[in-house]
């Protein structure tokens, strides 16, 4: 199978794989060309619903032989991005679900704001998360929850330098959770391997060119909104449509500034400028942003 096209995609419809199969009904459906993998298996797809770019939506189902042997270079370039192997996110295998867990050294966030604020404190729930199956440890010294006020670069890297030193031998991935280019760099240095961006590099103007230049994964994150202000009245003509060409669009950027798509991943941003209907709705159309070629992080 061929790999994604490099280079940012236009294309003129939204493609969400439907019908997804399991196990060996997916392999079966495989092997007689009526479903395909989706982001490489095991998982197959044996239909999609097409929806135009422009308005109204016009929702079509399509079978998934047909949907393969459309003419439509651009339905075909989305259906390779769809099926391509994702690419492992800092070494870690993409084909079975990740496990994320969050250290926020803060005083202030809304999971576990103030509960390790201390270095050590902090350590220690990251080496019992390790324990507990987390493959992955977020660490972030700035809130960004609803109505979060901001905190400068230097309270933020003193915040998690330490947090990120003492974790990074533990074999989980380190993922910086931060909006700042200056945080990106101390943070890599300090032994992340990852960053995780809420604004997906949008908060900082020297973050894509920073990006380009490092070799790191990074999570482009869509909030709407700043943390002061996304919860105040958040509202969407289709949620799921405006956060996938957003998420497109941040992708194409990346692209363009020269961070390789193999280094991408996206999350839709549950809670950023989101109310709990549109959060259940992205959530119940996950497949769609399959069609931006890369991981996807919940």
């Amino acid at each position: 199978m061929s790999s994604p096209a490099r280079g940012p995609v236009s294309a003129p419809a939204r493609v969400t794989p439907a019908g997804l199969l399991y196990g060996r009904d997916a392999q079966s459906a495989m092997a007689r060309g009526e479903a395909g993998p989706l982001g490489g298996g095991p998982i197959a797809y044996s239909s999609v619903i097409i929806e135009s770019a422009a308005p109204p939506a016009s929702p079509s189902l399509m079978r998934y032989a047909q949907f393969a042997g459309a003419g439509d270079g651009a339905l075909q370039t989305r259906r390779r991005f769809i099926e391509a192997p994702r690419t492992p996110l800092a070494g870690l295998d993409c084909t079975r679900p990740r496990i994320m867990g969050v250290i926020n050294v803060t005083p202030d966030s809304f999971s576990d704001g103030g509960a390790f604020g201390g270095a050590q404190a902090a350590i220690a729930h990251g080496e019992a998360l390790v324990k507990a199956g987390a493959d992955i440890l977020d660490i972030g010294g700035e809130s960004t929850r609803p109505g979060a006020q901001p905190v400068s670069a230097d309270e933020e890297l003193a915040r998690i330098e330490p947090v990120i030193a003492g974790l990074a031998g533990t074999g989980a991935r380190i993922s910086v959770d931060t909006r700042k280019a200056e945080v990106m760099r101390g943070a890599l240095a300090a032994g992340a391997a990852i960053v995780n961006d809420v604004s997906a590099l949008t908060h900082d103007d020297a973050s894509l060119s920073t990006l380009a230049a490092l070799d790191a994964p990074v999570i482009l994150m869509h909030a709407k909104g700043d943390p002061r202000t996304m919860q105040d009245d958040p509202r969407y003509t289709n949620v799921r449509h405006e956060v996938y060409d957003a998420l497109g669009a941040r992708v194409s950027a990346c692209l363009t500034a020269g961070i390789a798509r193999e280094r991408l991943c996206i999350d839709p941003g549950l809670g950023f400028g989101k109310t709990f209907a549109h959060n259940l709705e992205l959530m119940q159309g996950l497949p769609l942003f399959a069609g931006l070629g890369v991981p996807l992080l919940v």
